[in-house]
């Protein structure tokens, strides 16, 4: 008797994840009972275990450009979060520069209203000598430069503060809006997930490792400890971090210390040779340089699909270790897998 799958794996009609503020809607559980094997099936559902795997591979791909669409979505709110701060400080600085020359502000005005301040001809009168007044209408021109200079500098802080406000507003507005695009993400990502977990879980244990498979590559044997030589101290850094992630699972939009995604594995590692990467492979890919396939070094970025939804870190041998794909742990696959798109150099 054919074994038939309480799911089917489906993307809905029309539902493509374009940007990062796109909402997600793909990936829906039916729950209809699928066809027999030999018979045929409506577009989207599964007649076979291996029409099904496949559909769960494609399926946890769909899942995995989401889930790196979000996690560029939460690099651009920290980006904008940051630009407010800044720009919130900006408008501090100007505001106390502003107050520090408001007691001179006040002089300048107190001289002008009331006299005080001594004129050519008093200069002229009130002076002994040519030399005297030479000396005195000097000291004139001085104080009115100066005058000049501090009435331009409160003109400017003032302007100043008002540019900074625009800016921390502006700035403010649209971080507060990214966070309710990313929060609205969130959600319906831990959705679409739940929905892929049951529908994976419904599949054989044979059917779930040959969609691993479709989806993130065999998994191979993994190189003994110490055995991967890098070519400089700081790829040995990232490699040996990496390697030491070996096991552990996968979780979207995770970044360790126990669990991670591709991109969430790849910034770990780096951190550890104090280099700071984005929590998204599309980001990643576009850093540092393009490196050829024959080029490959240890260390270097390697890249999957278009747009970039999958990212690893290359270990030498044609092999990589990586976050593969949801049901598998961190292990070490071939860098030809299916989607192969391209590697980039951060390390000099």
């Amino acid at each position: 008797m054919a074994t038939t799958h309480p799911y089917r794996f489906r993307r809905a009609a029309g539902a493509r994840p374009a940007t990062a503020l796109a909402l997600l809607t793909v990936l829906t559980a039916t729950g209809v009972a699928l066809t027999p094997a030999g018979a045929s099936a409506a577009p989207g559902e599964a007649a076979t275990g291996e029409q099904a795997a496949q559909l769960a591979a494609d399926s946890g791909h769909q899942l995995e450009v989401l889930t790196e669409e979000y996690n560029d979505a939460r690099e651009t709110l920290a980006q904008q979060q940051a630009a407010a701060a800044d720009a919130a400080a900006a408008r501090a600085a100007a505001d106390a520069q502003l107050a520090a020359l408001q007691d001179q502000i006040a002089a300048v005005a107190h001289t002008a209203f009331t006299g005080d301040g001594l004129g050519p001809l008093q200069a002229f009168m009130t002076s002994g000598s040519a030399d005297e007044f030479l000396e005195r209408v000097a000291t004139l021109d001085s104080v009115a430069g100066y005058h000049n200079d501090v009435l331009a500098q409160v003109a400017e802080s003032r302007a100043s503060a008002e540019r900074a406000g625009a800016a921390a507003a502006q700035a403010t507005a649209a971080a507060e809006q990214q966070l309710a695009a990313v929060q609205g993400q969130q959600e319906q990502l831990q959705t679409e997930i739940a929905d892929y977990k049951a529908q994976y879980a419904a599949l054989t244990a044979a059917e779930q490792e040959q969609a691993n498979a479709a989806h993130g590559g065999p998994a191979l044997q993994a190189p003994a400890a110490g055995s991967v030589q890098a070519g400089s101290d700081a790829a040995q850094v990232i490699i040996d971090t990496a390697m030491a992630q070996v096991g552990d699972p996968y979780v979207w939009a995770a970044g360790g210390p126990d669990a991670f995604d591709c991109s969430g594995l790849t910034q770990y590692a780096f951190a550890a040779a104090g280099i700071s990467l984005p929590h998204s492979s599309k980001a990643q890919a576009a850093l540092g340089r393009p490196v050829s396939r024959a080029e490959l070094q240890p260390g270097d970025l390697v890249y999957f699909f278009s747009p970039v939804s999958h990212i690893g870190i290359y270990i030498g041998g044609g092999k990589m270790v990586h976050a593969r794909t949801f049901g598998e742990p961190v292990n070490v696959g071939s860098v030809d897998m299916s989607g192969y798109a391209g590697a980039r150099r951060i390390l000099p």
